[in-house]
Formats: structure tokens, C-alpha cells, sequence
């Protein structure tokens, strides 16, 4: 199964269950209760930095996007999945929880801070002496997987409908915290694998005063699903179960922001028109 082939109506709804971004990639989701999206642009503060390996290939004067593997993200190192960071993109200051108690808080936009945070890491992460990540910003550019595609696929943001993620669950028999996923938006109120046929469609989250997107690829996913982001500690193959169970290691959808809007939590997801490509 893993597939959906029943007939689209305009009256098909779900909700926007919630909300996440990732201020530092690799690092835990900071849960939003509604955000500002603009045509053509990335979901806002996502990915905003990168704690890129030392001695790699991250070049931060001649920039070229990466694979992820350049960058230290729970495909590698587990252990980031304990540190909780919430970004405050106005004045730029980071913090940082472990386990809900507060370890940093740190001025992104001076030297200091920047090294603050990556000294919090190598201590995480135990990294040896004089090994230390780069934080990574570049201006304009999002750290998302996909990134590495190109600019429009660096700009798509990703969805998630919660359905499937049970269906999954029942398959396999584990319950699994969403947030494994990563997604931006995560969408309650529809059937099991429904976005599988939602390529080059377009929906529109949050009725008429919210945002206009196009379904541009599905997200084939890693081992990076594999670790629990509450214990950090990598405990289910999620890959390999998808693959077993569907044929495919597919969770979830991209897509491109066609309008301007905002997006909030509760407010409705519909199909707009049928697939234009």
C-alpha cells in the first residue's frame, strides 16, 4: 500500500496541525504557532545555520552548496537530537535547552556568540581538542537538504500528514514521534498516503487569506529518521521499514509557495485544482 487513488474534491480538508522550523540544522524543531510565508521563499528562519565539519568542505568566501554530510545533523551524530534551540530572528539570539534546562544563550550576530554556540556543541559531542564545527550562514541561503538541488528546491518547504505517519505505526507496531520527520507542516483530518497523489497539485493552506503552494517532490527519507528526538538515541530503522513495508522510503511531501500569506495553526488545508503537471 503506501498508495492513494481516490477521486479529489474541493471540498477535501484537512487542518494545520502544526508549525516547526529548524534554526540550526541538525538540532531540534522550535514549534510556531503561525508564520509569515513569501512567493518563491524558503519557510522563514529554517535552516538558518550549520555547524559545518572543520577541515571539510564548507568554504564560507567561495560557497557552493553541500551534501548534508559535510555538516554535522542527526544522519551522523545522534547526540544533536538533545539540544533544543529557539531563535529569535530579530535580535538574533540563540538559546539552548537540554532536557528543558537552559545551557546557552548567545548572540548569533557577534563572534562571541557564535563561538559560544560552537563550544556548546564540542562539549555535546565530545569532540577532541582542536576539532571544532564551523557555524555555518550564508545570506539568502537555507541549509535544507535539498538545498544542494538548487534554488527552488532550497525554497520548497515540507509537509507532512499525520495519517500516514499512524498508518506506519500501525504497520510496524512502534509508536513514533512525528517530529523524526522534520517537516515544516505537519496536516491532520485527511486519509493515509492521500499526498502521494498530490504532485503538481496545488493546495491552499489556511483558507483565503493563507498560502498558495504547489507539490513539487516527495521526501525519500534517512537514517536520520531513525533516531527518537526526545531520548536521542537511534532505536528504529525507519528506512528500512518503510522500504519493507511499502516498497518505497517516502514520508511526506515538498513544495513551492506560489503566494504570499500566513499559515496558522488550526486553519484549514484543501486541494486547489487538479495536477498541472
Amino acid at each position: 500500500m503506501g498508495t492513494w487513488s481516490g477521486k479529489y474534491s474541493r471540498d477535501m480538508l484537512g487542518t494545520i496541525d502544526s508549525l516547526y522550523r529548524y534554526p540550526v540544522k541538525g538540532l531540534t524543531p522550535e514549534p510556531l504557532d503561525r508564520v509569515a510565508l513569501e512567493a518563491g521563499s524558503a519557510f522563514p528562519s529554517d535552516r538558518l545555520f550549520a555547524l559545518a565539519k572543520p577541515f571539510g568542505a564548507y568554504d564560507a568566501v567561495n560557497f557552493a552548496p553541500l551534501s548534508k554530510r559535510e555538516y554535522y545533523v542527526l544522519l551522523n551524530t545522534d547526540r544533536l537530537a538533545g539540544l533544543a534551540a529557539r531563535f529569535d530572528p530579530e535580535t538574533r539570539v540563540m538559546r539552548v535547552t537540554v532536557q528543558g534546562h537552559p545551557v546557552l544563550k548567545a548572540d548569533l550576530g557577534t563572534a562571541e556568540g557564535r563561538a559560544e554556540l560552537v563550544e556548546l556543541y564540542a562539549r555535546v559531542t565530545d569532540l577532541p581538542d582542536g576539532e571544532r564545527p564551523v557555524l555555518a550562514e550564508q545570506p539568502g541561503y537555507n541549509f535544507t537538504d535539498n538545498a544542494i538541488d538548487g534554488p527552488r528546491m532550497m525554497n520548497t518547504i515540507s509537509l507532512i500528514n499525520r495519517a500516514s505517519i499512524r498508518e506506519f505505526e500501525a504497520r510496524i507496531g512502534r509508536e513514533l514521534d512525528p517530529l523524526r520527520f522534520r517537516a515544516n507542516v505537519y496536516i491532520e483530518g485527511l486519509e493515509p498516503w492521500v499526498e502521494r497523489d498530490w504532485m503538481g497539485r496545488e493546495l491552499q493552506l489556511g483558507g483565503p487569506e493563507g498560502v498558495t503552494v504547489r507539490v513539487v517532490e516527495e521526501t525519500e527519507r534517512c537514517a536520520a529518521t531513525e533516531v527518537d528526538p526526545t531520548t536521542a538515541r537511534r532505536d528504529v530503522p525507519v528506512v528500512r521499514l518503510l522500504h519493507e513495508n511499502y516498497g518505497h522510503e517516502i514520508m511526506g511531501v515538498f513544495a513551492e509557495v506560489l503566494s504570499a500569506g500566513e499559515l496558522v495553526v488550526g486553519h484549514t488545508v484543501s486541494v486547489r485544482e487538479e495536477a498541472t503537471a
